[in-house]
């Protein structure tokens, strides 16, 4: 195996994907010491594909996205790599370059649309100023007609009334698909989905997946999918990265995660999950423990106080840090347990219970 390079350098525009993380660190100074919530995180999207980013809550999954979008710069945080999208560097780029970014080649779909969407302003005063603001040209006229016809691609009834409505008088369905319109309204390259399908039902999940898949296809764009949910990552993503405590635990195509994965922290997420497909033989099991404290991690690995498998045969799961190894092309793996013990162990004691 060959470890996964974490290069700080500036990669020459010819070798760079869409959106090419590169050692991203984000840290927040508190006084009970320093958070560490983003520990070196590289990743490459390119335009037309998905990348879903799974974890806990607290993994970093979140942080990571807000620092790509400049959400992060001018407060306490201690940012430090690289965050190419195109050939901007939105790490290194001014407040002003970032913020002609956000909104025209960078959209993000927020967790909470009810806290995200202003109260006091209609849905449609509201795609429409974000439309103005990078379409300084277009008339009031121009830009409501545009608000109207992407409320109506993402299948809000009656949008041209509805555009006239207060966030309050939407569903939790159509207040998601009114932020992606949001999002969408200026064709951007880049969409961040935070969460985007938390706290609905399952059959507008269903929708809601169907319906970013639908604008991806027609619009090419790049997504970044961030979720705790599996199942969401399964129907929409291309490739995935599992983070752990601010860290990248394990990256690979979406199949290979489930048919094949690596780390004892995936394994407990499928271990977790329930399955539809077929009839399970065991009861579901949770991850013991609880996350880590990101205040002063320690240099082993991040995952081992909840790992059945840490010290096994010797192995320094609690004094050196795994680094992130590549299995086989496209597939990666931060733990120390050797490739035929790992696959024994899937083979034998997960794969019969997922």
């Amino acid at each position: 195996m060959t470890a996964v390079t974490q290069d700080a350098t500036a990669p020459p525009p010819a070798s760079r994907s869409f959106v090419d993380v590169r050692d991203l660190r984000v840290a927040f100074p508190t006084p009970d010491g320093l958070v560490k919530a983003v520990d070196g995180v590289s990743f490459t999207v390119e335009k037309g594909q998905t990348l879903g980013i799974v974890g806990e809550s607290g993994s970093g999954k979140s942080v990571s996205s807000l620092a790509i979008m400049g959400l992060l710069a001018g407060g306490s945080a201690q940012i430090t790599g690289q965050a190419w999208v195109g050939d901007t560097d939105t790490v290194a780029a001014d407040a002003e370059t970032v913020r002609k970014l956000r909104g025209s080649r960078i959209a993000m779909i927020f967790q909470d649309p009810l806290s995200a969407l202003h109260p006091f302003y209609t849905v449609g005063a509201q795609i429409i100023e974000a439309y103005r603001v990078h379409q300084p040209d277009a008339s009031k006229k121009q830009a409501r007609a545009r608000a109207v016809e992407l409320l109506g691609r993402v299948g809000i009834p009656n949008p041209d009334a509805r555009a006239d409505d207060y966030p309050h008088q939407f569903s939790g369905g159509m207040r998601q698909r009114a932020m992606i319109a949001m999002a969408l309204v200026n064709n951007p390259e880049l969409v961040i989905a935070d969460e985007p399908t938390t706290a609905l039902d399952v059959t507008v999940q269903a929708q809601i997946l169907e319906l970013l898949g639908d604008l991806q296809r027609e619009f090419g764009s790049a997504i970044i999918l961030i979720t705790h949910d599996l199942g969401v990552i399964a129907d929409l993503a291309n490739s995935v990265q599992v983070m752990y405590g601010g860290r990248v635990v394990e990256t690979s195509a979406v199949n290979d995660l489930f048919y094949r994965p690596q780390h004892p922290y995936t394994w407990g997420l499928l271990g977790s999950m329930t399955r539809l497909d077929r009839t399970r033989e065991a009861r579901l099991r949770p991850i013991p423990g609880s996350p880590p404290s990101l205040i002063g991690l320690p240099a082993a690995c991040t995952f081992s106080p909840r790992c059945a498998y840490r010290g096994l045969g010797g192995i320094p799961c609690t004094t050196e840090r795994p680094e992130l190894v590549a299995f086989e092309p496209g597939h990666s793996h931060a733990c120390h347990l050797p490739t035929e013990e790992r696959e024994r162990l899937f083979a034998t004691e997960i794969a019969p219970m997922l």
